[in-house]
């Protein structure tokens, strides 16, 4: 058992082994550099997606008010004709 022991320090401490483990640190914060930048490309890509639909729905929405808007119009004039319709007839 001393012996595993001692081989083991040996190995841990040779500059080949620091290496190895200076290369795999490396290799993990690559990884998580490019797993962060794929994440923050997908917001990204769902924020733009988001944008164009709130902007077609803003125009929908527009179209949708100037009908409103136009009917208000329309209402408020045969209103107005009523009104004098039944102040001619003395209603």
């Amino acid at each position: 058992m001393v012996e595993a022991v001692e081989a083991y320090r040996h190995v841990s401490a040779s500059g080949e082994f620091k290496e190895l483990e200076r290369l795999r640190m490396r290799a993990k914060f690559d990884e998580a550099n490019a797993l962060s930048y794929a994440r923050r490309q997908g917001a990204r890509q769902e924020r733009e997606v988001w944008q164009g639909v709130v902007a077609e729905k803003d125009k929908e929405l527009t179209k949708k008010d100037k009908a409103i808007a136009e009917k208000d119009r329309m209402y408020a004039a045969a209103l107005e004709e009523l009104t004098r319709l039944r102040a001619r007839d003395g209603l």
